[in-house]
């Protein structure tokens, strides 16, 4: 009994000492960098002599960081309280159950793993419809999830509204599941920005850097628009390092391959190169047909003639994303004016998204497009290489682009390596004369055409 209340009384003594160094270094560092850096760490136990004091932080980052910055304000702060403490270990936290000694006000106040944002719990694996044009990333994908790919960043790429968000949720959901207490981060990258140029204006990039680089699984959406950005590329590469280096998983998302990402700086190229790139190719009749069929089994109360489904499916090419919004549509309107579903019906509801939804050819497939036919890397598009075996090819993607996309001149120039719209309009006009004086020139335009209209 004796023993018993010594150990407790000694339990009350240390609580109460790590409660009144927690609540001096609040006071004395500003609310600000205690949040961020040092109210996260945790009181994991006191040797029997009560020399030593284990403290633990969640990440090797972190930890390093409050070593370096810290650790003699806090081993003079617990000498102040405690004077038979002569060393502190600061320690990253690990999954095992550790003993603390806490007060019951105290636990109230330890912080736990940052939580896991919310996914769309709709866009799960179970919920991914895969066919050829999309079983690589799938898998790769769901590898990641569970723990089985090696490799580190994951890089998706594809067109607009074919699925790289749903399969970056899916993975989200799947890991948190596999990993409860993993810390997740999931933004675009236009958020990565924009948080980080208001941490620098309100000079608090440490934290910043900390939240970030303290991730489990951190995944950025939309990497291409950091093109451009110098200090947020630089940032988003130390993170990057940071996070892959150890061992850490990474997944980003694009709307075109690494090497096709113009304004991005090479070292980043090369770091999401050097991963496992996989690409989602636009879905063909079939995949979006059982999409489609996909959809309507979960509708219990829709019932939809095969004629329909067929007819959704050859008519709206464009993205998956229109394909199931035009879906929705239907089976809204049907309900809500109590109508059967038929072809005069759809006809009626989405007659112009049926007239518009012909496929929009993108800058990306006419370059990929080009470079197969003359035998050269996608990358050289890109490039500021001049040899004429480049620069023609070069110059009838331009006029392709102009030609069979709505985008302008200058956005045309920057997909292709950041050139000016004059140069653009250089070769647009190049090719045309060229079309009049070279049949085999004009030949191979026409076969460029019919390929991506087909």
């Amino acid at each position: 009994m004796l023993v018993r209340e010594k150990l407790m009384d000694r339990g009350e003594q240390v609580s109460g000492a790590w409660a009144t160094i927690r609540e001096g270094l609040k006071r004395d560092c500003g609310a600000r960098l205690f949040d961020h850096w040092l109210k996260p760490i945790m009181l994991a136990g006191v040797s029997d002599r009560g020399d030593v004091v284990r403290l633990t932080l969640p990440t090797e980052f972190h930890a390093n960081w409050v070593r370096a910055h810290y650790a003699d304000r806090l081993l003079l702060a617990w000498r102040g309280t405690m004077p038979s403490v002569r060393e502190i270990r600061i320690e990253v936290a690990h999954a095992e159950v550790v003993t603390r000694i806490y007060t019951a006000e105290e636990a109230e106040v330890v912080p736990t793993a940052p939580p896991a944002p919310g996914f769309d719990a709709r866009q799960t694996f179970d919920r991914f419809v895969t066919d050829d044009e999309n079983r690589v990333a799938f898998n790769a994908a769901k590898a990641l999830a569970a723990g089985e790919l090696r490799f580190s960043p994951l890089f998706i790429h594809s067109a607009t509204g074919q699925g790289k968000t749903h399969l970056m949720n899916a993975i989200g959901t799947a890991y948190r599941q596999r990993v409860p207490s993993a810390a997740i981060l999931f933004m675009s990258a236009e958020r990565f920005m924009v948080e980080f140029v208001s941490a620098m204006r309100d000079k608090d990039t440490l934290a910043f850097k900390s939240r970030l680089r303290s991730a489990d699984l951190l995944m950025i959406d939309d990497v291409q628009f950091i093109a451009g950005k110098g200090s947020t590329q630089e940032e988003f590469l130390h993170t990057l390092n940071e996070l892959t280096g150890a061992g850490k998983r990474v997944v980003i998302s694009a709307d075109r391959a690494p090497q096709a990402l113009d304004g991005v700086e090479s070292r980043i190229l090369s770091r999401l190169a050097s991963g496992l790139v996989v690409d989602i190719k636009p879905a063909a009749f079939g995949l979006r047909l059982r999409i489609v069929k996909a959809k309507l089994a979960a509708m219990a109360d829709v019932v939809m003639p095969d004629a329909v489904a067929e007819l959704l499916a050859a008519k709206i090419q464009t993205s998956v994303r229109e394909l199931e919004g035009a879906l929705n549509r239907l089976t809204a309107y049907a309900l809500l004016n109590d109508r059967a579903i038929d072809l005069a019906f759809a006809q009626e509801v989405l007659g112009e998204m049926l007239n518009a939804s012909t496929r929009r050819i993108t800058i990306d497939e006419i370059q990929r497009a080009v470079s197969a036919h003359y035998g050269m890397r996608q990358a050289e598009m890109v490039s500021a290489r001049r040899a004429r075996a480049v620069a023609r090819p070069r110059q009838i993607a331009m006029y392709l682009a102009k030609r069979l996309t709505p985008r302008s001149l200058p956005e045309i120039g920057r997909r292709f390596g950041g050139r000016d719209h004059t140069t653009v309009i250089h070769a647009v006009k190049q090719i045309e004369r060229l079309r009049g004086e070279d049949a085999d020139l004009d030949a191979d335009v026409r076969t460029l055409i019919r390929q991506l209209e087909a």
